[in-house]
């Protein structure tokens, strides 16, 4: 007659009893994306979502929310940055998410093209309703998540917050407002522990120019009467694919710097080649050359030269 076979059981019960309880994992730290349906916005997020983070990934737009839900780690949440009450609601869906929110990454923008003179007011504020006011209130909203973790922000700037370029002016304005957002915050928030970074594009693979020839010809620029149609005629021209320009790769790895490093840069400049990164030096430059010239305390070059030394031996 064969033994029943509980004694195996009953001692594997007991060994499981003796053996110490596994305390369950910590939640995932969660990273918020704004205006994650393309380009550097869905780089970041994928970059984010591989290296340990749980990302809140917003779009404005159905199918793009559809496509961002089916990435591991990540969870799509419509968000358009010009309406509070969508920003209200990813809000309560962060904090009733369980994952602490580690940072928010503002990258929505679009970009409008227009000579300053023709440019239509409307055009103008909803550039800045955007990239400035859109970036400003998702901080805003998100800040107190922040806080509790001394958290991180990281704004989408651009080459163009340096560099200005003709009928650039409403995007280049827009992006020296975010550089000025940058310093600001990070002065007010250094004291509750939250680090604030600005990475600064240069020329990679997205759809912004599609965007802006869009908003050009919608605005009814370049048209008969104007003082710039064959220059803009020329750029409505332009192919709008951007194929000759690299994966923005290494701007999503910027961002994850900016996310993970203990001591994070306050500016990331983030280029395909030495020729952008000299214009935009040689821009900022320029533009401590101009402030100091002929002005009654201007520096001579040798204290110039020591100004900048100072400043590279504290950084």
């Amino acid at each position: 007659m064969r033994r029943p076979h509980f004694v195996p059981f009953a001692a594997t019960f007991l060994l499981l009893a003796l053996l110490p309880a596994q305390e369950p994992k910590p939640p995932q730290p969660a990273v918020l994306v704004t205006g994650a349906s393309s380009g550097i916005g869905k780089k970041t997020t994928e970059v984010l979502a591989q290296s340990g983070f749980f990302v809140y990934a917003t779009a404005r737009k159905p199918q793009d929310l559809e496509a961002l839900g089916k990435l591991a780690n990540v969870q799509a949440i419509p968000l358009d940055v010009t309406k509070q009450e969508q920003i209200d609601a990813a809000v309560a869906t962060v904090r009733a998410g369980g994952h602490p929110l580690h940072g928010v990454v503002c990258n929505a923008g679009i970009a409008v093209m227009a000579p300053l003179l023709e440019l239509h007011e409307r055009d103008l504020q909803q550039q800045f309703d955007v990239n400035v006011f859109g970036a400003w209130r998702t901080a805003k909203a998100f800040a107190p998540l922040l806080l509790e973790h001394k958290g991180r922000i990281a704004f989408t700037g651009s080459l163009s917050g340096t560099v200005n370029w003709a009928f650039g002016g409403p995007y280049c304005m827009s992006k020296h407002a975010v550089e000025a957002l940058t310093d600001v915050l990070a002065l007010e928030l250094q004291q509750f522990g939250v680090q604030v970074s600005v990475v600064e594009p240069g020329n990679y693979r997205s759809e912004i120019m599609q965007g802006m020839q869009e908003r050009l010809v919608a605005g009814g620029y370049g048209g008969d009467g104007s003082r710039w149609q064959k220059q803009l005629e020329r750029l409505k021209a332009q192919p709008t694919d951007r194929a000759q320009y690299p994966e923005p790769d290494d701007v999503a790895k910027a961002f994850l710097a900016a996310m993970r490093d203990d001591q994070p840069k306050r500016r990331y400049l983030v280029v395909p080649n030495q020729r952008e990164a000299e214009l935009t030096i040689r821009a900022a430059v320029q533009r401590v050359v101009q402030l100091n010239q002929a002005q009654p305390f201007a520096y001579d070059r040798d204290a110039l030269v020591k100004l900048l030394d100072e400043a590279l031996r504290a950084k």
